[in-house]
């Protein structure tokens, strides 16, 4: 029973974070949401934050899990990089809590939003980091820094998947590998 509650108070606290952003959730509106009284979300979580924090946590891993399995052994690397990219800002779109924290962030910066969404990128970021030194130790691309490149891969996507369409409309997922590998792999290419 205790395992449901706690499943519960998690559900109702991402559906109050994604309708109603991190600020403006209560523990009060949670514990309504979830149908349970405030003392048993407690039982469960100290604060907002940690509540928070396990669902972002939940969140993150399940992006990561998301770009694992677009990843394809057979592929070369620039697919494969522009697979996991595109698959984790396409969940990004997708996710109503993210949307959410990133509207919250842009709009009200506030703090607590403005960490998880570093967090989020820095998870992208060594996810593309580690490919990038697979790739370097198997002479697929040539010597670079791993993170910096994983960096700017990353700004680069959501540059072209974010940026460019509120002005110019979408590109399509072969658009935006084309651009990639002309900007980018083709710079980085041992062959």
């Amino acid at each position: 029973m205790a395992i449901d509650r706690k499943k519960q108070v998690l559900e109702a606290a991402t559906n109050s974070f994604s309708l109603f952003g991190y600020k403006a959730t209560t523990m009060d509106q949670v514990a309504k949401l979830a149908n349970v009284g405030k003392g048993t979300i407690y039982t469960f979580f100290k604060n907002k934050e940690e509540l928070f924090d396990e669902i972002v946590s939940s969140l993150i891993n399940e992006m990561k899990r998301e770009a694992e399995e677009v990843i394809d052994p057979q592929e070369t690397f620039s697919e494969n990089v522009h697979r996991a990219l595109f698959r984790m800002l396409e969940f990004r779109k997708e996710h109503k809590l993210t949307i959410k924290l990133y509207q919250e962030a842009r709009e009200m910066g506030t703090p607590a939003v403005s960490e998880v969404i570093d967090r989020m990128e820095e998870v992208v970021i060594e996810f593309l980091s580690q490919r990038i030194e697979k790739a370097i130790a198997s002479e697929a691309i040539k010597p670079c820094n791993p993170e910096m490149t994983a960096f700017v891969m990353l700004k680069m996507y959501v540059s072209l998947i974010f940026d460019w369409e509120r002005a110019h409309g979408p590109l399509d997922k072969d658009e935006i590998a084309n651009l990639f590998e002309l900007y980018l792999i083709k710079g980085l290419s041992n062959r």
